[in-house]
């Protein structure tokens, strides 16, 4: 259905509605437990399959069943794919926020709510369209707990009216949730028939948001970001899983497993390839898998910030006994219990020193399900040939979160198993010492249990090259230097920041992980609204690359955008870059727990760079009161 036939099929009589075409939000206002994520993503995919650019963010609550939940899908034919605040069509079925959520959308809006609230006497400034759910579903069903499932498909189905959504898209759809369920299938499409009908009978078009087909999405899917972290462990070869549950971490656990049990099975045995230890707490996983590291295996545990905390005895001991494992840490608001279901950056301090003493942890920094896959199998071969944890910091809207990725590509290097002892290695280096840098570069030779090669001790507790037991200050202090060096060995193995310079901008940008999609966005508001031109610096691991230091020197200003209170990526920097440097870098924070927006990194640079910013309401008290301009 294009915009002209809407226009002419619903309003023949009035002026034509000037329709916005693949550039809007829905956001979908339920009650968590009510079932509504299926019809959710149902929508979301359906809107994928007609080949435009879609994103969507899952605010939902930490504790009980029946408190608001919220699903915004982003409809964008430029393909922004970050956060925005505003949405233009709110779908209202939680009676307790229904009223707030309409007060806060801006005039000219659509709302889609469930007829008994009676929305349409709160303002009179936004298109009301009442839905009789409870009539229409008992249409469908006369079982009761059959009505609750699929209730929130009759939203669907209003949409695929409303919109230009094809039906047979959202069948598909459906059968790609539930699979050769036919049952399941043909009562949620009798649904989405319910809500289409009505819509088509009793619902005049009257805003202007619509979906026309493109073809955008060839090649990509849709995956959550520990669903892709998850595939590639299963791709790195991973052989041994410990850890304890915790949001948002959890399912990438379940996932793998749900994986290895498919695929990493012996077809002629039946016997598994690996192991998999659900530990008593997050102290217990990280140590398991440190055992597991120091007996050859390749292992990893995945945690989130309070995981992290608890870890840090066995991190330093990773560290210092110089043993392999890879800890997936997807971060949440803290400190303590914080916010566990919002999403936030505020761990990359943490896990950098995690541990006392001088301790220093290589770190990488995912912005996409692509490079949560990719970079798993990057971190297991780090681990290896750097003989050390390595943490993949993920965040909750990543990891938990649907995105479009590329489709994943086979790996197509061999596993890097670093510098472990061979019999040509031993005739070379004429004797082993687990401790001892042969070749200047920091990283001393190992050997595993069982492979005949010399066996070691290895210990947390001060040792020499050999790995004897030793209090002298002089190996103490040679054994620190030689990690320092190893450290500084690492810089050139880790994944390589993506840089892009304007020759003209003064200003650069620097972000990591999920705020690179709103930054992306952000640049092109700059240049449009106030010809601001942009460099951008996208950092994805630590310890930094000399580029670093080279993008800060060739501009004026450089903007770290992060998702945390503390600055602590530029504070990271400040401890390694030269003086005249640090004084160049500003921050841009977002830690409410809400995903950051490209209006929110725009206004914030345009303040800071000495424009006049316009607030909306919604965002706060203005800092200034007149519209985007130079001063």
């Amino acid at each position: 259905m294009s915009a002209s036939d809407v226009a002419g099929e619903e309003r023949p009589s009035e002026p034509s509605i000037e329709f916005s075409v693949n550039d809007f939000t829905v956001q979908v206002a339920t009650v968590n437990g009510s079932g509504s994520q299926t019809a959710n993503l149902v929508l979301l995919r359906s809107i994928f399959q007609m080949g435009v650019p879609v994103s969507a963010k899952n605010l939902f609550p930490s504790n009980i069943a029946g408190l608001p939940t919220w699903f915004t899908i982003r409809v964008n034919k430029n393909g922004y794919i970050g956060w925005k605040k505003k949405s233009e069509i709110l779908v209202a079925m939680n009676s307790e926020t229904a009223q707030e959520d309409v007060l806060n959308l801006d005039a000219g809006s659509a709302v889609i709510y469930d007829e008994p609230l009676k929305l349409n006497s709160v303002r009179s400034d936004v298109v009301f369209y009442p839905v009789p759910f409870d009539k229409l579903v008992a249409d469908v069903s006369r079982d009761v707990k059959l009505r609750r499932r699929v209730r929130n498909m009759i939203y669907d189905g209003v949409l695929a009216r409303l919109l230009g959504i094809e039906l047979d898209q959202m069948e598909a759809a459906l059968r790609k949730q539930f699979g050769n369920k036919e049952k399941v299938v043909a009562i949620n499409r009798q649904a989405l028939d319910a809500g289409y009908a009505f819509a088509k009978e009793h619902l005049e078009k009257r805003d202007p948001c619509l979906i026309e087909a493109m073809d955008e999405n060839q090649g990509r899917i849709l995956i959550d970001g520990n669903s892709a972290a998850a595939i590639g462990c299963m791709m790195a070869g991973v052989t041994v899983v410990t850890w304890y549950p915790i949001t948002p971490s959890s399912s990438l656990c379940e996932t793998l497993i749900d994986y290895l049990r498919k695929y990493r099975v012996d077809k002629e045995t039946g016997k598994a390839t690996f192991a998999v230890v659900q530990a008593e707490d997050e102290i217990a996983a990280l140590g398991m898998a440190l055992g597991a590291g120091w007996a050859g295996g390749r292992s990893m545990t995945a945690t989130s910030g309070p995981g992290i905390s608890l870890m840090g005895e066995f991190a330093g001991l990773g560290y210092y006994a110089e043993v392999p494992a890879v800890i997936f840490d997807v971060q949440r608001v803290g400190p303590a219990t914080g916010l566990p279901t919002r999403t936030a950056q505020g761990d990359v301090l943490s896990t950098a020193f995690l541990s006392h003493g001088d301790t220093r942890h290589p770190l990488l920094f995912p912005s996409s399900p692509d490079e949560c896959y990719s970079m798993a199998v990057t971190a297991f071969d780090l681990a290896e040939r750097f003989q050390t944890p390595v943490f993949v910091l993920s965040d909750l809207d990543l990891g938990m979160n649907t995105w479009m990725s590329p489709k994943f590509e086979y790996p197509s290097k061999p596993i890097d198993r670093g510098k472990l002892l061979d019999a040509e290695a031993l005739e070379r280096i004429g004797r082993f010492g687990r401790y001892r840098d042969v070749d200047g570069d920091g990283i001393p030779y190992r050997s595993v249990p069982g492979n005949e090669m010399p066996a070691y001790f290895c210990r947390g507790s001060g040792h020499n090259d050999w790995g004897q037991y030793s209090e002298r200050s002089d190996d103490y202090r040679k054994n620190v230097d030689r990690l320092t060096r190893k450290f500084e060995t690492a810089r050139n193995w880790m994944p390589a920041p993506i840089v892009e310079i304007n020759r003209r901008a003064r200003v650069g940008i620097i972000a990591y992980g999920t705020t690179h999609w709103a930054v992306v966005e952000s640049r092109d508001q700059l240049k449009e609204e106030a010809d601001v031109r942009t460099s951008y610096y996208r950092l994805r691991a630590y310890p930094f690359r000399s580029a670093l230091a080279s993008f800060i020197e060739r501009h004026d200003r450089v903007y770290v955008v992060e998702q945390n209170r503390d600055a602590q990526m530029a504070t990271l920097m400040r401890l390694e870059l030269r003086a005249e440097l640090v004084g160049r870098l500003r921050s841009v924070l977002n830690y409410a727990g809400e995903p950051v927006a490209a209006r929110t990194i725009t206004d914030d640079i345009l303040i800071q760079e000495g424009y006049r910013v316009q607030y909306a309401v919604a965002d706060g008290p203005s800092p200034h009161d007149a519209g985007v301009g130079g001063e």
